[in-house]
C-alpha cells in the first residue's frame, strides 16, 4: 500500500569537513539539510540542528514528544 504524498517527508543531509587546524589536527564539520518537497534548506554547524529543522514537519502531523525530549530541547536552546 502506497502512502499519500502529503504523508511523506524526505530530507537530504550533507556534511563535510572544513579547515583542519594543523596544530590540533581538528576540523570543523559543516553541512546542510534540505526538505525535498519544498526545497527549504538550513545550514548546519552541529547534529542537533537536524532535529530543529525536522521537528516542525513532525508537529504538523501532530506527533507528540515526551517530556524528556521537550525538556532537553528547551535546555539546549537556553545553553546556546
Amino acid at each position: 500500500m502506497e502512502e499519500p504524498e502529503e504523508q511523506i517527508h524526505s530530507f537530504v543531509i550533507r556534511f563535510w569537513l572544513e579547515a583542519i587546524d594543523e596544530q590540533s589536527e581538528k576540523g570543523s564539520w559543516r553541512g546542510h539539510i534540505t526538505h525535498v518537497a519544498s526545497g527549504e534548506r538550513r545550514y548546519l554547524k552541529d547534529i542537533g540542528s537536524i532535529t530543529d529543522f525536522i521537528t516542525p514537519y513532525l508537529e504538523g502531523w501532530e506527533v507528540k514528544f515526551g517530556i524528556r525530549w521537550r525538556l532537553r530541547r528547551w535546555l539546549l536552546t537556553k545553553l546556546l
